[in-house]
């Protein structure tokens, strides 16, 4: 009952301007050309709004349910940090960002997927809270026969109270802000979704400049 009547207050909004705006389209706005392209922007916007959405349930929903088993292989962490990276360089180099990651080639026992949305979800969530001095921080701290990767970025903290609930399929700190960047509450619960199913620890903590968001793997 929960899960849908989350998924269905997640597609009211979308749903409502897209219907708000076609209807728009085909009343009175089809001699303004200026008023049309504004319009058919807002549509498509919120179209990839849901699409995103859908397709991130999915991904949950087959890793949750065990559709997805971790297929562990080695690869090296740092080329898959750099490629993710080198993804959202339009939007790090669009938000002023900059990015502070010098880390050594690392082989490490996973699978490389999975780590891949991990990494793109801690990356997209550091982009869209980043505030003050804009650095994004990726780092990595040697454990017993493993690694804590670390992504740090400059911004407001998270209520120590709302720490724990981050990882809790929709769940928003900042409602209005999380609207305004498309984001859907589900992205954190993906990656705990993983963590959990590769048997390793995860996690977010405050700094006083910022918020750092974590995660260990073996090493091989």
């Amino acid at each position: 009952k929960e899960f849908l009547s989350n998924v269905s207050h997640e597609l009211k909004t979308p749903i409502a301007l897209i219907q708000g705006y076609a209807e728009g389209l085909k009343e009175n706005i089809s001699e303004d050309t200026e008023s049309r392209d504004f319009y058919c922007d807002v549509i498509i916007d919120e179209a990839s709004k849901m699409n995103n959405l859908v397709k991130k349930l999915l991904d949950l929903n087959h890793i949750e349910f065990g559709d997805d088993r971790a297929d562990f292989q080695r690869f090296d962490i740092t080329e898959l940090i750099r490629g993710v990276l080198n993804n959202s360089s339009i939007l790090i180099e669009q938000k002023g960002v900059k990015v502070e990651f010098d880390e050594p080639k690392l082989n490490v026992w996973a699978d490389e997927f999975m780590i891949e949305e991990v990494v793109t979800n801690y990356i997209s969530n550091a982009l869209n809270h980043i505030d003050g001095e804009k650095i994004i921080r990726i780092g990595y701290e040697m454990k017993d026969n493993g690694v804590r990767i670390s992504v740090f970025n400059t911004g407001s903290s998270i209520p120590e109270d709302e720490l724990d609930k981050i990882w809790i399929k929709f769940y928003k700190v900042d409602k209005a802000r999380t609207r305004e960047y498309g984001g859907s509450g589900v992205g954190l619960s993906i990656v705990k979704a993983i963590m959990d199913s590769h048997n390793k620890p995860y996690g977010a903590v405050n700094h006083e400049d910022g918020v750092e968001f974590w995660f260990e793997l073996d090493i091989q």
